[in-house]
């Protein structure tokens, strides 16, 4: 069977939470596989949980939003859509390209203050004449 992730899992042996329904709803399980991308988790028996839920990781200290992609008994794979968005650049050009056009803006408005007190200072040199 052909690989289809983006990014190649790490195997690991990690203890972790699945927090669901708004934290009311929380399965401890074994990470068995991980990536920046996604993992496959292990429970003690076949559990039923929704299609979007929040991995806690203990021992990294890091919540992680998921998405189960598959299911199989006591396993589920899981994908982390924030790391897939970054990953294709989308929102990282976007972000870059709304920073370029406030930091243009920026220069222009400052420019534009600069002439607005040098009117002034004009203006203050006159009166004192």
């Amino acid at each position: 069977m052909a690989e289809r992730r983006q990014a190649i899992r790490q195997k690991s042996f990690l203890r972790g939470c699945v927090y669901f329904n708004k934290r009311r709803g929380a399965l401890d399980c074994l990470i068995r596989d991980y990536s920046d991308h996604g993992a496959r988790i292990i429970f003690s028996e076949t559990v039923n949980v929704p299609d979007m839920v929040d991995l806690y990781i203990p021992q990294k200290e890091q919540t992680v939003r998921a998405r189960v992609q598959w299911r199989s008994g006591d396993e589920i794979g899981l994908a982390f859509p924030d790391a897939l968005r970054a990953a294709d650049g989308s929102s990282d050009g976007e972000l870059a390209l709304r920073v370029a056009r406030l930091e243009s803006e920026v220069a222009g408005l400052r420019r534009l203050v600069k002439k607005l007190r040098a009117e002034i200072a004009c203006g203050d040199d006159a009166d004192a004449a």
